[in-house]
């Protein structure tokens, strides 16, 4: 769709807006999810943190805040609900007390195989096959880049 092919009212009309399928589509999956991380009794921020500490555990709160593109004013308030949980500790670097190193505890590293389920069921409800998963995954990851070079 380009400014060529369609009349300008055409390009404000709701359904043509990318932003609008992108944050409707969020909402569904954030959805989606929402009885899933119930059980795990984690929210979908809490959730995305902890895949992040699955994959490396010991980063700074800097670290996964770049990971998960969120401030620290987001992210800390998050992390110390993760803590009074029992899934994280919070420890002060002793060289740079500045740093805020996040590593799991072992209730937050047993939770991990809780969770190994999650995949399946967000793929089996959006009907579509592992490559058309990975191929939009990609392009929508190509499209965050694209946006905030």
């Amino acid at each position: 769709m380009t400014s060529k092919t369609i009349s300008a009212d055409a390009m404000l009309r709701l359904d043509n807006q990318l932003c609008f399928a992108l944050y409707s589509t969020s909402l569904a999956m954030t959805k989606l999810y929402k009885p899933l991380l119930d059980e795990l009794g984690l929210t979908y921020p809490q959730y995305l943190a902890m895949l992040v500490l699955w994959e490396k555990d010991g980063l700074t709160v800097r670290e996964l805040g770049e990971r998960l593109f969120l401030d620290s004013g987001t992210l800390t308030p998050l992390l110390k609900r993760l803590e009074a949980s029992g899934l994280v500790s919070r420890l002060r670097d002793v060289q740079d007390e500045r740093r805020v190193h996040i590593t799991l505890t072992a209730a937050g590293r047993k939770l991990k195989s809780r969770a190994a389920g999650i995949p399946g069921c967000i793929l089996s409800a959006t009907q579509c096959s592992i490559p058309e998963l990975v191929a939009l995954t990609q392009q929508v990851q190509a499209l965050r880049q694209r946006l905030v070079a």
